[in-house]
């Protein structure tokens, strides 16, 4: 029998709908019911596309309502380019020409100074070099980061701002000078374009930060020159596509994206190729990102991708709701219990909690992270100091630890959320538990941080800036930790030798400081990288990325929680199997343990090749 969600269809139709729901919501990262030129938070900081627009609609304004007046052609090519930058459009000579407001003489001139002051600069368009086009020069982008928080305050303090954002008593008194130093600038178009055939071919998860990408995808093709091809597939089919495509003599992809765990099963079975074989990943600045991000992307000490998304779970919780009961946000499980008691009220159509229910891969998700909030890993690794060691996961002897004490404290901590959950639990899955929480039916929700824009830029919706965020609530043995889920970006194994160094440099541009911010920026709530977290900008976007900076310095971000064995994936969905029929009542705690553990113990002794 299928599981059939709470909209009717099945659970991978519900999964699908949210998808879409989603992607409407993170659409240019505007809040719900408003255009992107209404609804831009203009406290927000300075925001490039915003001040160009400005500039140019003020200039439109001198040009026509006075005379004598006299164009400023430097200004007007500048701001051409950066307007056709933003908006992934090309750029000729010809149309920066076109654009200047000055005679065809004259503005040759003034555009051989912009290219000599470095502002400009050229990538060919052909093999010859004959045709180019022209793009902002990294300098240009940096200076004009500067600029447009100057134009940004100067407009605040004489016409004031009625939004409520940054004033000048703010700008003088600490806004500015420090963060300023951390400003990211806007990604730059790459000095030679990708020479892919078709353009570069991307295998991604269907979720709201891959779906930002294909939203700014003609912004990308400018930056990278050429055309970007993205498949989205679930959870389950992405792993499926991924292990289909190794086995094809050519892989149809330049880029795939794997789940953290899957590493060490796809590094035994040949389907990614490690980084160091093919660059010199100094390149990417591996120090930048969160440390549990970029340590899960290694396997046996060799990084095989590079974070794109570090997204851990976290508990979100609503806070109205907790301050008008005096209710601390939860930090224990027991709390959790005591929280969703308070608030469990079916009657009203609102209840405790919501989570990952739904049978195979949602519910051993569940379960192999609740083990971890009791202070267990699911399989034997040792201790060592902030947890546990996954590092070092190339051995013959590591076996589950499903039927333990702690495993038995953590199913029984499963059993105590049913009496508190919504009726449709046993089929909530990744999207499915964020959705009643973000309409208001739920006080507490588990959940990856890229799901928050479901409910932060929905301003309609009753968690709208009524959200909490902790780490996840332990038990009695166990330590807040924010378990980290995310995708990393890599290479086939089986990609053509031909396509590999352009890859790279798509590898290189697609995850760099620039790109990810741009990501935030347009609605993601996911920042691998720590400048990215840092940056001003980003910070004042939502409360996620400062708290995951914050995690990751005391040591709660970890991987240890869902290792990546090769046989992991094995396990987690026979954990989400059979703790699913102790969920429904078909067999006791204890039996379902047994059965997990004695399953899993099998699939230890399968090779995987």
């Amino acid at each position: 029998m299928t599981a059939r969600g709470h909209r009717g269809g099945t659970a991978q139709e519900n999964t699908a709908y949210m998808n879409q729901e989603t992607t409407q919501i993170v659409r240019n990262g505007y809040p719900v019911g408003g255009s992107s030129e209404a609804s831009a938070p203009s406290g927000g900081g300075a925001d490039l596309d915003r001040v160009v627009r400005f500039l140019e609609e003020l200039c439109v304004e001198l040009d026509t309502a006075l005379e004598p007046t006299t164009p400023n052609p430097h200004l007007n090519m500048i701001l051409h380019l950066l307007r056709s930058h933003v908006e992934g459009r090309l750029v000729s000579a010809s149309s920066l020409v076109a654009a200047s407001g000055v005679p065809y003489a004259t503005a040759m001139r003034k555009l051989g100074d912009i290219q000599k002051a470095g502002l400009v600069e050229q990538r060919p368009r052909t093999k010859t070099g004959k045709s180019f086009s022209l793009h902002p020069s990294a300098q240009l982008l940096e200076d004009w980061q500067q600029i447009a928080d100057r134009i940004e305050r100067i407009a605040t303090e004489s016409f004031g701002d009625a939004s409520g954002g940054r004033g000048q008593a703010e700008y003088y008194f600490g806004d500015s000078y420090q963060p300023g130093q951390a400003l990211i600038p806007p990604p730059r178009a790459l000095p030679q374009p990708l020479r892919l055939s078709g353009g570069v071919r991307i295998l991604v998860h269907g979720d709201p930060t891959f779906m930002v990408m294909e939203n700014l995808k003609r912004q990308f093709e400018q930056i990278v020159g050429t055309s970007i091809h993205q498949r989205a597939f679930s959870i389950d089919r992405l792993r499926e596509e991924a292990l289909r495509n190794a086995t094809r003599a050519k892989s149809r992809y330049d880029l795939i994206a794997v789940d953290l765990p899957w590493i060490g099963e796809f590094v035994k079975r040949g389907v990614v190729r490690p980084l160091t074989e093919v660059m010199d990943t100094g390149r990417l600045d591996p120090s930048d990102f969160h440390t549990a991000g970029w340590r899960a992307a290694h396997w046996n000490g060799v990084p095989y991708g590079v974070p794109s998304q570090t997204t851990p779970e976290l508990m979100f919780y609503r806070r109205d709701w907790f301050a008008t009961e005096g209710l601390e946000p939860p930090a224990t499980t027991d709390a959790v219990i005591e929280a969703a008691r308070r608030f469990h009220a079916p009657r009203k159509g609102r209840y405790g909690i919501a989570w990952n229910a739904a049978r195979g891969t949602a519910l051993g998700h569940t379960f192999i992270m609740t083990c971890a909030d009791f202070g267990q890993p699911v399989i034997d690794i040792p201790r060592i100091a902030g947890g546990f060691d996954a590092d070092h996961l190339e051995r013959p002897d590591i076996r589950p630890t499903i039927d333990t004490p702690r495993g038995r404290a953590a199913a029984e901590y499963l059993m105590q959320l049913m009496e508190f959950s919504p009726p449709d639990i046993l089929s909530m899955s990744w999207y499915e538990r964020v959705r009643p929480y973000a309409a208001g039916k739920v006080a507490m929700a588990y959940g990856y941080t890229l799901l928050a824009p479901y409910f932060e830029l929905d301003t309609g919706c009753p968690a709208h800036g009524n959200t909490g965020y902790v780490p996840h609530p332990h038990g009695p043995e166990g330590a807040p930790i924010a378990p980290v889920g995310g995708y990393v970006l890599c290479l086939p194994a089986n990609l053509s030798e031909d396509r590999l160094e352009d890859a790279v440099e798509a590898l290189i541009a697609f995850t760099s400081p620039a790109a990810q911010k741009l990501y935030a920026q347009n609605g993601s709530r996911t920042a691998p990288r720590y400048s990215v977290g840092a940056d001003p900008e980003v910070r004042r976007l939502s409360p996620i990325f400062e708290m995951v900076d914050q995690m990751s310095w005391r040591d709660e971000l970890q991987f240890w929680p869902r290792p990546p064995i090769p046989q992991i994936s094995e396990i987690i969905r026979i954990c989400g199997h059979e703790l699913h029929d102790m969920l429904r009542g078909v067999v006791a705690p204890e039996d379902a343990l047994a059965r997990a553990q004695a399953r899993a113990e099998e699939a230890m002794t399968k090779p995987v090749t």
